[in-house]
């Protein structure tokens, strides 16, 4: 796969250090751009995109769990981060607990959201038809759609106007990163379940409510599969920085702030 030491990157603020690790057919602007002045305020944050999104080449072989961490931790390495915490979102969650197995002295808290440590079968489903309609939908409109009804939260879908939903769709649909495929491929071969009980950092796994993608059950199981692992509730669907920015920033910084 691609170098680690090409994993492009947002990097901001000063103080403890903060690894961030986004979602499949994210970025870091995309997953966290909401959150980076509120995060950047109190610490400095990391943000490398994987392969395929942002500011890094696509990969020109399969991803692999062990790859994005040790690139997450590379470009750490690059910026001067000695020690940090990991905030893992989706796809990155599993990351992140990766990072924690591999690296473990160098973690010093993990905050997990709408994050799984493995698929089960209805999450490889909704995988496979997210894969099926990259390859078959050449404008995205009918992907958008299907992510948006899985990734939104009901109450924020049903309370858009029709002008906002449509242009929702549009943006979905023309800003799919090109190693979208390549991230969501992994996601159906993610199994971190063996790390889990090795975890020895302060861990808050945070759950989206109305989350009808990565579901509450798959946020439970990667709960209670790390020893003392804190448990916080987010009244939104899959997309956190979309629906509920605020609060979730809040929660992260406020656990971050207490395990500091």
């Amino acid at each position: 796969m691609t170098s680690s030491a090409s994993f492009g990157r947002v990097v901001r603020g000063t103080g403890p250090g903060l690894l961030l690790a986004h979602g499949a057919g994210g970025g870091t602007d995309a997953n966290y751009g909401p959150l980076l002045d509120g995060l950047a305020a109190r610490r400095t944050v990391v943000g490398p995109d994987y392969p395929g999104t942002g500011r890094t080449p696509r990969a020109t072989a399969p991803l692999t769990l062990d790859g994005l961490a040790d690139g997450l931790v590379a470009a750490a390495d690059e910026e001067g981060l000695g020690t940090f915490a990991v905030s893992g979102y989706s796809l990155g969650a599993a990351v992140a607990v990766r990072i924690a197995a591999r690296h473990p002295e160098r973690v010093t808290g993990l905050v997990l959201t709408a994050g799984f440590a493995r698929p089960n079968p209805r999450f490889r489903l909704a995988a496979r038809l997210w894969r099926d309609l990259l390859a078959e939908d050449d404008g995205h409109a009918r992907l958008a759609a299907f992510v948006s009804l899985l990734g939104t939260g009901a109450p924020a879908l049903d309370a858009l106007p029709q002008d906002a939903f449509d242009a929702a769709l549009r943006e979905t649909a023309a800003t799919v990163p090109p190693g979208t495929d390549d991230h969501v491929d992994l996601c159906e071969r993610v199994d971190v379940t063996a790390d889990l009980a090795g975890i020895r950092v302060p861990t808050l796994v945070i759950s989206t409510a109305y989350d009808t993608l990565v579901t509450p059950h798959l946020h439970r199981e990667l709960a209670d599969g790390i020893p003392g692992a804190r448990w916080a509730g987010l009244e939104s669907g899959h997309l956190p920085f979309a629906e509920r920015p605020g609060e979730w920033l809040e929660l992260i910084n406020g656990f971050l702030d207490r395990v500091r």
